[in-house]
């Protein structure tokens, strides 16, 4: 295998990038679950697993699932947030399998948020 460059790695961001980006031709959805180790001793892997079954189920096919490390509350394990093109991100908490399904259904597919799992929603902002 070739050792990677900072070039080659610097390409690779951008091509995977391009591929997760909303709005891009067949991407309407990213749906991020929050697998840092918290959320991992929590749960997330799971509702990964129950998030990629129920979207397959159902066929769909313009929604991309990323995974991310610690989203920085712990306590509120495991977490998703949903972003779909033109509007604020959605950041659900304490989730399982059920719950994952069920902002699927609703927000993911429907365009109904589910305020029973919101932690909050907006773009986080550094100072």
């Amino acid at each position: 295998m070739p050792q990677l460059t900072r070039d080659g790695l610097d390409a690779l961001r951008a091509e995977l990038r391009k591929s997760t980006r909303l709005g891009a031709p067949g991407r309407r959805v990213r749906l991020t679950v929050h697998l840092g180790t918290c959320g991992l001793a929590s749960g997330a892997g799971k509702v990964l697993d129950a998030a990629r079954a129920a979207l397959e189920e159902r066929a769909v096919d313009d929604v991309v699932i990323t995974t991310s490390g610690c989203a920085g509350l712990c306590c509120r394990e495991p977490m998703a947030t949903v972003e779909l093109a033109g509007e604020p991100p959605v950041k659900y908490a304490d989730l399982n399998e059920k719950k994952i399904v069920e902002i699927i259904d609703e927000h993911v597919l429907g365009g109904r948020i589910v305020p029973a799992f919101v932690l909050g929603t907006g773009e986080e902002r550094r100072a």
